[in-house]
């Protein structure tokens, strides 16, 4: 084979083309149309978070006050997952701790009525404006809207009706921001003046919160009022740095609740940061139909001139009497003519009256804005019906819906629990054990002992009830079958504490026996309503389904 014919064998040997793999031909395609100018991407929590975060946060309040959907997901959110505020059930570990099952409900009594005598009053705020369940419900509601709220552990002299020196302070979270001053020379420019440095330790203060070289917070940076704030008179504003444990017992000086979405994050993301744009669009969108509607219910009638304007009266209107009108005057008084039933009016020769046409509204509204709640829905993960509060589905479609939405707001409830309430719970419980008020043996002898006397459980509002009848069923076989308990029911589906129920209930019937009425037995009136309620709900939701 001769070197022509080599090379003409190579020409014809073609490499195997070369394939995409994986993503590549997917959503990581650079050579599709569709694909090939999306480029994002994804830095780190400052860059991503922090950078952004004064804007996000005063666009979510402006929507939270502003719009109604934005002020439903707060307030909806809010409702469910804290409501009037959560409420103490300590569940102590009792064989553990040396005591029978009656002395730990005893024990548990006490605590709880002595818990109330702090939490019921308005002297556990700093300002002496809210209780304890207040406070649940604003930190909350700053949580959700500026993504973190902050609550300060202080201390004042106890009195006589007030025994407890705990007070509780809560911070507006953009408070807690990078001090202005000398430390602003150590800011890194390029981060946005996000991040600076700690001359005195070398730490890193990002956004306000410190963190040493293994990221740990140690420390918060709080300033007198909110920066940039021209109502508030106290002065230049100033930065103090709280320690955020203390060094002696560990146990935190202030409390941030904040639900973390990335490894390295230290500030919280808005509830309302994923769905901003569709809200903003959706209230200039309802803003312009609500304009056009207003405009089309106006009546508006205008007399036009219908003479030809060669006419003879028009080029010579004095030499016929006639009077010309002035430039841009009106052709008739609209004064001397009326609207109203039954009403006959003469018009001039050569006027004729039109009105606005009012029949050209939009058909499509409802349907395109139901689509567009559904997605903001979707986003913050509550139920469009919940969202809405509009239940027009079968009964099996509602009760899916509020199932759902109670899952979101069950976690929550337990993020908030933890950041906010049990924290607060075991910073009283610990001077009501010192005081003597409460007795917790071993209390300082072992940290698993102390851990075992504050442990609780916090139980906040229940769902609506769309059927009592089926959901009492239902709660009854779980207690029938072990899967839960008759106190947690009685917590989780009317927030009532079932020792108190039934110690009513035994004096109503024994009030009941001595006066001699006879009201029915509640049991064979509960199997009653079973079999005929319960049917005809069956039956009708096969109907609506």
């Amino acid at each position: 084979m001769n070197r022509r014919q080599k090379k003409i064998l190579k020409s014809r040997i073609r490499a195997p083309a070369i394939k995409n793999s994986g993503y590549s031909d997917g959503g990581a395609s650079w050579q599709k149309e569709a694909l090939r100018s999306w480029n994002p991407k994804r830095l780190s929590s400052k860059s991503d978070i922090d950078a952004n975060l004064a804007t996000l946060r005063n666009r979510a309040a402006d929507q939270a006050i502003n719009t109604p959907l934005g002020s439903a997901a707060i307030v909806t959110s809010t409702m469910h997952a804290v409501g009037a505020g959560l409420k103490l059930f300590p569940r102590i570990p009792y064989k553990f701790l040396g005591l029978t099952g009656e002395e730990a409900r005893i024990w548990e009594r006490n605590t709880v009525r002595e818990f109330q005598l702090w939490a019921g009053s308005t002297e556990c705020d700093l300002r002496r404006r809210n209780n304890f369940y207040d406070l649940q419900n604003i930190a909350y509601a700053t949580y959700l809207t500026d993504g973190d709220s902050f609550a300060l552990f202080r201390r004042k002299s106890p009195t006589y009706n007030f025994p407890y020196t705990l007070r509780i302070q809560l911070l507006e979270s953009n408070r807690i921001s990078n001090p202005l001053g000398p430390l602003a020379a150590y800011s890194d420019a390029n981060s946005f003046g996000i991040e600076q440095l700690n001359p005195e330790n070398g730490n890193h203060i990002i956004n306000g919160v410190e963190v040493n070289t293994d990221g740990q917070m140690v420390a918060y940076w709080v300033s007198n009022k909110v920066p940039g704030d021209l109502v508030n008179i106290d002065g230049y504003t100033q930065w103090q740095r709280i320690e955020a444990f203390g060094p002696n017992t560990g146990m935190p000086n202030i409390l941030q609740i904040c639900h973390d979405v990335r490894a390295e994050q230290y500030r919280g993301v808005p509830y309302l940061a994923p769905v901003l744009e569709n809200l903003k669009q959706i209230g200039r969108y309802c803003n312009a139909e609500l304009t056009a509607a207003i405009i089309r219910s106006f009546l508006s009638v205008f007399f036009t001139n219908t003479q030809a304007s060669n006419s003879i009266e028009n080029i010579l209107p004095d030499a016929y009497g006639a009077t010309a009108d002035d430039d841009g005057g009106p052709v008739v008084d609209p004064t001397g003519y009326k609207l109203g039933p039954g009403q006959l009016n003469s018009l001039p020769k050569g006027v004729d009256v039109k009105t606005v046409d009012s029949s050209n509204a939009q058909s499509a509204y409802d349907s395109y804005m139901t689509h567009l709640e559904k997605s903001v829905a979707a986003s913050l993960n509550i139920p469009y019906e919940v969202l809405l509060k509009c239940f027009n589905s079968s009964y099996s479609a509602s009760r899916g819906a509020l199932l759902q939405a109670q899952d979101e707001f069950k976690t929550r409830r337990r993020w908030f629990a933890a950041d906010f309430c049990q924290p607060i719970y075991e910073q009283w419980l610990l001077e009501a054990v010192v005081t003597g008020r409460v007795k917790c043996p071993g209390y300082f002898k072992d940290p698993v002992i102390r851990k075992a006397w504050s442990s609780a459980d916090w139980f906040g509002p229940t769902m609506s009830i769309l059927d009592p009848v089926k959901d009492v069923t239902g709660s009854a076989l779980r207690v029938t079958y072990g899967l839960t308990t008759r106190e947690r029911e009685a917590a989780e589906m009317t927030g009532s504490d079932l020792e108190e129920n039934l110690e009513q209930l035994a004096y109503e019937q024994n009030l009941i026996k001595q006066l001699g009425l006879n009201v029915g037995n509640p049991e064979v009136l509960a199997g009653t309503l079973l079999k005929t309620q319960g049917g005809d709900q069956e039956k009708n939701e096969d109907t609506e389904t």
